[in-house]
């Protein structure tokens, strides 16, 4: 579906549901698309669940830029977008994230857009060799539950902890999370059932522990 936003039109492709329990609303890397194999991940996680995901190509991307441009103009448009697929899902709660650039677009937005939690994949805390330059306030701007799924080895490094950030490492991955889908899909429906029922925390599967977990504020 097409979206238009005040900087372009934006594109999506929604999996639909019958009364969802949420709406997840993913997006991708600054260069990158929405076929990514830890998106995709992240889409079944939130399908195998009964939720609505739409995967958005963000309108920078879809006029053929590779770099996102303004931060302000990037994250007003996410706006437009995230509040024209609520209207679809009418008090279904909000579940929004990304990889990488996406993922610091669904921080930034989060409070804005309302939403319930923010997954955050790849998330680049610093430019590589950089870490004077941390971006860790984008998280923390959130304001709400996020769930950090980060590899090992990223060079644009791993976020610690803080009052309601979730970090799983995964072992041995890189920035490009390759390889890494079965994991990111049940590290990711793990989190989205606990937020769902309110629950205590699961431990991560398949000896995955996080660096940090707060419990969010119960169920939705």
């Amino acid at each position: 579906m097409r979206i238009s936003t005040s900087a372009g039109p934006a594109r999506a492709e929604l999996d639909a549901a019958e009364d969802p329990p949420f709406l997840l609303v993913l997006t991708h890397g600054a260069g990158g698309g929405t076929d990514s194999a830890d998106l995709l991940a992240a889409r079944q996680a939130g399908l195998d669940l009964g939720a609505a995901v739409a995967r958005v190509v963000q309108p920078y991307r879809v006029r053929g830029a590779r770099a996102p441009g303004s931060a302000a103009t990037q994250d007003e448009a996410w706006l437009e977008i995230t509040r024209k697929l609520r209207r679809r899902f009418p008090g279904v709660p909000l579940v929004q994230g990304g990889r990488s650039n996406g993922a610091r677009v669904a921080c930034r937005t989060a409070r804005a857009a309302g939403a319930r939690a923010v997954l955050a994949l790849a998330f680049p805390l610093h430019p590589p060799g950089r870490p004077d330059r941390s971006r860790a306030a984008e998280l923390a701007e959130a304001g709400t539950e996020v769930l950090v799924i980060n590899g090992a080895r990223d060079p644009f490094g791993i976020p610690e902890m803080g009052a309601g950030i979730r970090v799983v490492v995964l072992p041995g991955a890189a920035h490009t999370l390759a390889g890494q889908g079965g994991a990111i899909r049940r590290v990711v429906g793990a989190w989205l059932e606990v937020l769902a029922r309110g629950s205590d925390p699961p431990e991560p599967p398949d000896g995955l522990r996080p660096r940090s977990f707060v419990p969010g504020p119960g169920p939705w």
